[in-house]
């Protein structure tokens, strides 16, 4: 690998589909592709990545049909039950970007239960991006910004970013896309100015570590610019 990004975030497409190909409940798509967190989340580990940035419910999802909002809302429940005590053997650092309104109670306090427990690993940062939205992001950090009472000329770039939901993070380097789409969806709208993209029919149950190795293998190979010539063309 010629340069291993620092921060890789996945939107994780391609569950329902998964599962409709099978001829299962678009639930047990959804609860494969939660299984398949752990091996990701261990080869990104073994590559060196230290962000790992996952888009597991955004605001947009409360629109699907109520079973499988719910399934969905249980399938993190279990998810936290199952992981949490291993991701923290591990030296995972859980966090939640997004909001907890609409989850229940019992829900809220098992996410509050992981990043607690959590908080001071240093291993690898996993974010996981539910009840998330790019937009609903900014909102709320404007929200934050006025209610601190700061002056329209200072808010800056940097200030901003500090009010968002991954502040504390580098923005994503590399956003990868399963199930063959080329959208964000409204994921890390801000925070995805300048990573670099890339999308594979895999599905997201599907998508294993040497999936995740071609993603990184392709990052690689990429000129990161960030609005300036190349390199070449400034000689």
């Amino acid at each position: 690998m010629s340069a291993i990004p620092q921060h890789i975030a996945i939107i994780m497409d391609g569950n329902g589909r998964w599962a409709q190909q099978r001829g299962l409940p678009r639930a047990m798509g959804h609860r494969a592709g939660t299984e398949n967190i752990r091996r990701i989340v261990q080869e990104a580990k073994a590559l060196g990545v230290r962000y790992l940035t996952l888009y597991a419910f955004s605001t947009e999802n409360w629109n699907r049909p109520g079973p499988e909002v719910r399934a969905l809302m249980a399938i993190l429940g279990e998810f936290i039950d199952r992981e949490t005590a291993a991701l923290h053997a591990e030296g995972v650092q859980i966090r939640h970007l997004g909001s907890l309104d609409g989850l229940s109670p019992q829900l809220q306090a098992k996410v509050r239960y992981a990043l607690e427990l959590t908080r001071h690993n240093t291993a690898l940062v996993l974010a996981v991006a539910f009840n998330y939205g790019g937009r609903a992001d900014i909102v709320q950090a404007v929200r934050a910004i006025v209610r601190e009472g700061i002056p329209p000329e200072a808010i800056t770039e940097a200030v901003i970013a500090d009010h968002l939901y991954t502040r504390g993070m580098p923005d994503p380097d590399l956003i990868v896309r399963t199930a063959g789409e080329f959208r964000l969806s409204n994921f890390l709208i801000w925070q995805a100015a300048y990573a670099e993209y890339y999308s594979t029919p895999v599905f997201w149950p599907d998508f294993g570590p040497e999936d995740l190795k071609q993603a990184v293998a392709a990052y690689g190979q990429r000129e990161r610019r960030f609005g300036a010539l190349p390199q070449a063309a400034r000689q």
